[in-house]
């Protein structure tokens, strides 16, 4: 039995009948069942004197997956009552001041997470969000969305943080009011006059405030005597998934019979999500030449990505539909998110910004006097969503402006820039290793790579596809994260920096969850260690670890003797063979599937049983492609080809 504490399909009504968890289970006890298990977030937070049925135990949901096995070798019935309040609903009344607000944000290491996907598939939330860098793929948290449940951080990876006392940083604000678009007057559109029906489709992904933006049109075409209906076609898309709003516009509301936009009968689209504005439902509506549709060209994974960690979206061929069904003409895309967190720090202000660009464009047919006023009444964030409107009019107004802006604030910084060129991505890694091992550590890596060079040179003149991959995974085998490289990458300074452009506020307190390989205690049901979770003090002990790197792979490492650093090691003096091999009988036919060779270690991730997992699959990919290599085969076999 779920206990969520709202009807979170529907809206977050409150559940009929106002019936506890305690109630809930004293019916269930009358009816016959005498094994209860109360599992929650907090199991601690029932207050003193609640009289729940006699033999009920109480456990926290981690140990959920053991209180189940349990339960299913009992004979007859049991219950499990799973009590949490859903984590949308808490986000929403923390937003109204209804629901205690933690004062606590996850952080990832980026420099420490190895993209693995695994704090994904534990925690199956959307706010986890790829990260591309310059070592491949990693993990970041979008903070605007984030909804505090933190189940993200039993991912079995140290690179999660909590930092107690944090708020997501915020852009400079006074930068936008001093001009950052312009700060001359905008001339006013004209607005179109609204004779007869109107129909807008408002797209996007679940939480980030898809169904208000039809709530302010329809709140604005009543201010304005107007008429207007709505349908909001959320299903299970409270968090992440699709999200369709239907808005009808008309001179009064007997002028409206049917809300739903049906196909080619749009007149608007407000795509605030760009794979959903591509999907088939909401371009059917469209009428080539005729709608006008915006469209947020930002990345937001879906759900997708929680379960596959190479997931991408095919952006491109998206942008492509869209333009095929409404025109050149009539498409505007723009990267609204991008925009949101440049001028005012918060993804969740995109929606509006898209809103105003539309006005400005003169697609809405209200006045924006009165659309100004239904974001005031509202009531929800009224300053930023003003100016998120009227910046997004602005932008309409000089779209190049725009672009030039975006342009000069997404610059990367050196750390976050990619390498140009071949000689570069070596030279990173010269020094990334250098600071991992020593010098000669570094020149082992450096001469692997120049020979690979040569010798691609000398078969395909002008070709680096073989060395930038030798350079990419050898380097990502020899600078596997062990104890002290793990320690160096939070004590080196390069995690404060993330730390300071990631929050702000003062008096940071930090809390790391880790599983040590000494320390950690056993999961009974999984067989897994289980992570701890350790004060700011750790910080100051990754210092001193740090500093015995130099014991690395000598007989006074003592966390060199354990499987996994063994392993680790193996696969090391494992590749530099492959190289060679592959090396040794190079030509221009066979390169495809050395390249394809080498890039293995792209897909050995993750820390401990994580790793080891996706080391056996890796070997078993490698073990084909290697096969096919040495049989002269010169095609990439389709399962490894494809991606």
């Amino acid at each position: 039995l779920l206990y969520n504490d709202a009807v979170a399909m529907t809206g977050g009504q409150a559940a009929e009948g106002g019936l506890k968890p305690w109630q809930m289970a004293q019916q269930i006890a009358a009816e016959g069942v005498e094994r209860i298990a109360v599992v929650s977030d907090e199991p601690g937070k029932y207050p003193s004197g609640i009289q729940w049925p006699a033999a009920t135990t109480f456990h926290h949901r981690d140990d959920l997956e053991g209180v189940q096995r349990e339960l299913a070798e009992l004979p007859g019935v049991s219950l499990l009552l799973y009590d949490q309040t859903c984590a949308t609903e808490k986000r929403r009344r923390r937003k109204r001041g209804d629901y205690p607000d933690p004062d606590r944000r996850v952080i990832i290491n980026e420099l420490v997470c190895e993209g693995c996907g695994d704090c994904g598939v534990t925690s199956n939330c959307v706010s986890v969000q790829p990260l591309e860098t310059e070592f491949g793929r990693k993990r970041q948290i979008d903070q605007s969305n984030c909804n505090k449940d933190f189940s993200c951080v039993n991912g079995f990876c140290p690179s999660f943080v909590t930092v107690e006392g944090a708020q997501p940083k915020k852009a400079d604000v006074p930068r936008a009011d001093a001009g950052a678009l312009g700060d001359g007057p905008l001339p006013e559109p004209a607005v179109p006059a609204l004779t007869a029906n109107y129909a807008v489709i408002v797209t996007g992904v679940g939480g980030t405030g898809v169904v208000t933006i039809g709530a302010i049109l329809g709140m604005a075409a009543h201010l304005e005597g107007k008429g207007c209906g709505m349908i909001d076609m959320a299903g299970l898309a409270q968090k992440g998934g699709a999200v369709f709003s239907h808005v009808r516009l008309a001179p009064t509301p007997e002028d409206i019979h049917a809300i739903r936009v049906a196909a080619g009968q749009a007149d608007l689209v407000l795509g605030c999500d760009l794979i959903v504005t591509g999907s088939k439902k909401v371009l059917a509506a469209v009428r080539k030449d005729d709608t006008t549709v915006l469209c947020n060209t930002a990345e937001f994974l879906p759900g997708d990505f929680t379960r596959n960690a190479d997931f991408s979206l095919p952006s491109e061929r998206i942008k492509r539909s869209v333009l095929s069904a409404a025109g050149r003409e009539h498409t505007h895309f723009i990267d609204a998110t991008g925009a949101a967190m440049a001028l005012l720090g918060n993804a969740i202000a995109a929606n509006m910004f898209i809103m105003g660009y539309a006005w400005q464009l003169g697609r809405i047919p209200l006045g924006r006097a009165a659309l100004e006023r239904a974001i005031m009444l509202n009531g929800e964030a009224v300053a930023m969503n003003l100016k998120a409107f009227a910046l997004g009019r602005r932008a309409a107004h000089d779209p190049a402006q725009l672009a030039a802006f975006l342009g000069a604030a997404k610059a990367p910084t050196a750390a976050r820039r990619m390498s140009a060129s071949l000689d570069e991505m070596i030279e990173r890694r010269v020094a990334h290793l250098t600071g991992y091992q020593n010098a000669a550590y570094a020149a082992r890596y450096a001469a692997l790579v120049q020979k690979v060079r040569a010798e691609e040179e000398r078969v395909l003149p002008g070709s680096t596809r073989l060395a930038e991959a030798v350079a990419r995974y050898g380097f990502k085998l020899m600078a596997y994260k062990d104890e002290y490289e793990v320690a160096r990458l939070y004590s080196d300074g390069s995690f404060l920096k993330q730390v300071a452009a990631t929050f702000q506020g003062e008096n940071l307190r930090f809390n790391l969850h880790l599983a040590p390989p000494l320390l950690a205690k056993v999961d009974p049901v999984t067989g897994q260690p289980r992570k701890m979770t350790f004060g700011p003090w750790m910080l100051q002990a990754m210092g001193l670890l740090a500093k015995l790197k130099g014991l690395r792979g000598t007989p006074f490492d003592v966390f060199g003797y354990t499987h996994e650093r063994r392993t680790e090691r193996r696969l090391i003096a494992d590749y530099i063979a492959l190289v060679d091999e592959v090396t040794g009988k190079l030509s221009a036919g066979n390169l495809p599937l050395a390249v394809a060779l080498a890039a293995i270690p792209e897909k050995i991730r993750g820390f401990g049983h994580v790793k080891e997992r996706h080391l056996v699959q890796a070997k078993a990919e490698e073990a084909d492609l290697l096969a096919s290599f040495r049989a002269g085969e010169t095609a990439v076999p389709m399962a490894e080809a494809a991606e």
